[in-house]
């Protein structure tokens, strides 16, 4: 019997512990966090953490969902008790988790950040929280060092194009910092136009752009200019969370009448909305490729399902759920008309619903070209397939369907300085599997040729692909 989660965790071959040794170790091989949500102000100013309690339970809706499936009341979850009753009623619902991911990267902090060997649980919280509280209060747990303590070589936070880019700026300037940290364009507010505070959001763009949005063309004016201001910091990607793909072209002037009735106050049809959103879309694509900007989309989330606790605790509170809708035909003609015009930029796919893993897979190659190793990728396991058995599907997926040693690999897509585990979580995987594909006979036992492949999945694929100013390891 293996201990518990000990150095061999999840390795179950000899190759895969040796890949994982030389290849895929976090302390050796770093972390390139391509797409994240963390708050670059707290580490301009190295905010330090007065308890565990902060750093895992303040906004990380996966465990609040647990909490929630073990009865524990909404007080000690997102309410005002004290930090250490949320966390006592964390660690009694940790024993209950056997088989979900958030066990294993509970625990693979608790070694990685703290050097506790134990298993949380309700009897073992306070000496958990002791040693936690001692660790994060010293100046060697600051964000910043932990953020060194990762390994890590580059961040991209995710950044609305009417934000200032204040934080991104001083830490541009600041140099006593070596970890690049750069923003990501997330226009979702932009094309959304359905929601309530659409029109305000236009007059916040307006103000941030200084161009006043009255219409399509000073939309895209207004666009263009903010995408030039994350340039010059940076920005070499964006992100877009669409509840599912769209495609209902329109030609410019039907999208700015769309536009104009929307800001005189008149109500949209469902039709009208795809339509805009589509234009949007494509003009945002067109202007990615431009700037050999990658352009990412997650979709397939169904948001915000219990409408009583939305209206009670608001949006990213742990009541969404995956969604179902079909989508080869939206996304075929989405990539095609992009290609068709020359303006298909890189592109990073990633579906919450894990039965689109072989459909992304068949789409996404019939629009690869020269030139760009792995132009159109298939994103890692996403939100709640982000476990051992989504990340393996995922995987051969893409295996079985393109090119996986151009795989740009893991991301945290976290809010939480101590997710940088996941990282380690998803090389394990990756070194058990191939591993078990050289053991199997499916793939040579060569040495050089399993060294690149594990350290490009892991980390050089996305230097080269991303475009970011870093050296090979």
């Amino acid at each position: 019997m293996k201990p518990f989660m000990g150095r061999e965790f999840l390795l179950n071959t000899d190759t895969a512990r040796k890949l994982y040794a030389e290849h895929a170790d976090m302390k050796r091989i770093p972390v390139l966090d391509y797409h994240c949500h963390i708050n670059p102000q707290e580490i301009y100013e190295d905010r330090q953490f007065e308890n565990i309690a902060q750093v895992w339970l303040a906004g990380d809706h996966y465990k609040w969902r647990q909490m929630r499936a073990n009865g524990v009341e909404e007080p000690y979850i997102t309410g005002d008790a004290p930090d250490r009753e949320k966390f006592q009623k964390w660690a009694e619902t940790m024993p209950k988790l056997i088989g979900n991911p958030l066990y294993h990267w509970s625990h693979l902090e608790l070694r990685y950040y703290f050097g506790y060997e134990g298993n949380l649980n309700g009897e073992t919280a306070q000496e958990v929280w002791d040693l936690c509280r001692e660790t994060l209060t010293s100046p060697e747990f600051s964000v910043r060092n932990i953020i060194r303590r990762s390994n890590v070589r580059l961040i991209c936070t995710t950044d609305d194009p009417a934000d200032t880019l204040e934080w991104h700026k001083k830490l541009r300037a600041d140099g006593n910092f070596d970890v690049q940290v750069l923003p990501a364009m997330r226009p979702d507010k932009a094309v959304n136009i359905e929601k309530q505070e659409f029109p305000a959001y236009l007059e916040r763009l307006s103000a941030a752009a200084g161009v006043t949005i009255s219409g399509l063309d000073s939309l895209h004016q207004a666009i263009r200019r903010r995408m030039d201001v994350f340039g010059e910091n940076g920005c070499r990607l964006s992100d877009h969370g669409l509840e599912f793909m769209m495609y209902r072209p329109v030609n410019e002037e039907e999208a700015g009448r769309i536009l104009k009735k929307r800001l005189a106050g008149g109500t949209l049809t469902h039709e009208e909305c795809l339509q805009y959103k589509t234009h949007l879309l494509l003009f945002l694509a067109g202007e990615y490729h431009e700037r050999g900007w990658v352009m990412q989309i997650h979709y397939g989330c169904r948001r915000d399902n219990n409408t009583r606790m939305h209206r009670i605790l608001g949006a990213d509170t742990g009541f969404d759920c995956i969604g179902d809708a079909s989508l080869a035909t939206e996304i075929c003609g989405f990539l095609n008309e992009l290609a068709f015009s020359g303006r298909l930029p890189k592109m990073i796919f990633y579906s919450l619903n894990p039965n689109d893993d072989t459909m992304l897979g068949t789409i996404l190659g019939c629009f690869q070209d020269g030139g760009i190793k792995g132009r159109l990728q298939q994103g890692s396991a996403w939100w709640f397939n982000d476990h051992y058995t989504g990340m393996v599907n995922q995987m051969k997926a893409f295996a079985s369907q393109s090119c996986f040693g151009n795989f740009v690999g893991m991301l945290t897509d976290s809010r939480s300085f101590l997710s940088y585990t996941r990282h380690d979580y998803f090389r394990r995987i990756l070194c058990d599997l191939i591993g078990g594909w050289v053991e199997n006979g499916e793939y040579p036992d060569d040495e050089k040729m399993l060294g690149e492949l594990i350290r490009g999945i892991c980390y050089n694929n996305a230097v080269e692909y991303f475009g970011f100013e870093l050296g090979e390891v």
